[in-house]
């Protein structure tokens, strides 16, 4: 099972969804004239390439960070690609194997790339993201993975809506029972066990998708990457100008506090990626630039 076509053509689509991305995060610097920014210039995301670590010192693949810091919407905001392959670990491939991938113990070589989303903003007022799709391959098995969530600090009805809508609305043409199926993933997904609350207001999840129909399910792995900023954007857009407080502030670098922990003690990608010898100032792009614990 060598797939060399479809991984090509599944990275190639995560580089084109993260161009389209960055594309439209600077649009919203360029159009939003109040902020912490003198220089518009300084609203712009810095690349850096990276690599993952071969135990062999080999290549092993690596992928492109693009991060922005600072701006007059976005606090921090990351998004990160990735082709990276080679030998899983021992403790990845008994993660592996007890998730049912067949074949590790005959052959532990891998291949994933993928592109994973996580923005920070200024306003409180603005619901913090994240995204991810990706791809997953040995030489016994394939798989897609990925989903939205949001994560507003401050809770407004009317864009949960909007945000649920927009995905349901992509996620429909693949069949009517997926939105429901991939809501309730990402409910118990992103709960938080030790605070015994969900990490924001939800979205979609979905892990280990193989049909056994590469093409429909890199279908519906593109039509998760449509949805994300016609679901998020309009929020940003509708929120950036909304007033706040220092309450608000408060408020906001405390629920960052949430999705910290999160991130560092339950999400499988981040424990996925540190494990298997990934750049890790990239692995931790996630993580907010500023939280606060009470």
């Amino acid at each position: 099972m060598d797939f060399t076509k479809e991984k090509q053509r599944a990275a190639a689509w995560f580089r084109q969804l993260r161009d389209e991305i960055v594309t439209a995060f600077e649009a919203l610097e360029d159009s939003h004239t109040t902020g912490p920014l003198s220089d518009r210039a300084a609203g712009r995301f810095e690349m850096t390439e990276t690599r993952r670590a071969a135990g062999d010192g080999g290549d092993a693949g690596g992928g492109l960070m693009s991060v922005m810091r600072g701006g007059r919407v976005f606090e921090k905001v990351g998004v990160n690609v990735s082709e990276v392959y080679g030998q899983l670990g021992e403790a990845a491939q008994r993660a592996m194997a007890a998730r049912g991938v067949p074949g590790m113990e005959r052959d532990p070589s891998f291949w994933a790339s993928g592109i994973s989303l996580v923005a920070h903003m200024q306003n409180p007022h603005c619901p913090a993201v994240h995204m991810n799709t990706r791809m997953f391959w040995t030489p016994h098995a394939w798989w897609f993975g990925g989903g939205s969530d949001l994560n507003p600090c401050i809770e407004y009805a009317e864009d949960t809506a909007h945000f649920h809508r927009t995905q349901q609305a992509h996620l429909d043409p693949h069949g009517t029972d997926l939105y429901p199926e991939l809501k309730a993933w990402a409910d118990e997904y992103f709960y938080i066990p030790h605070r015994g609350r969900a990490r924001g207001v939800g979205g979609i999840f979905l892990d280990d998708r193989n049909s056994g129909d590469w093409q429909a399910d890199f279908a519906l792995t593109q039509d998760i990457g449509r949805a994300f900023l016609p679901a998020f954007v309009p929020l940003i857009e509708a929120r950036r100008v909304q007033e706040w407080t220092d309450a608000d502030k408060e408020t906001q670098l405390l629920h960052r506090g949430l999705y910290a922990e999160y991130n560092l003690v339950y999400d499988r990608g981040t424990k996925f990626g540190l494990a298997t010898g990934h750049d890790a100032n990239a692995v931790l792009m996630s993580l907010p630039p500023m939280a606060k614990w009470a």
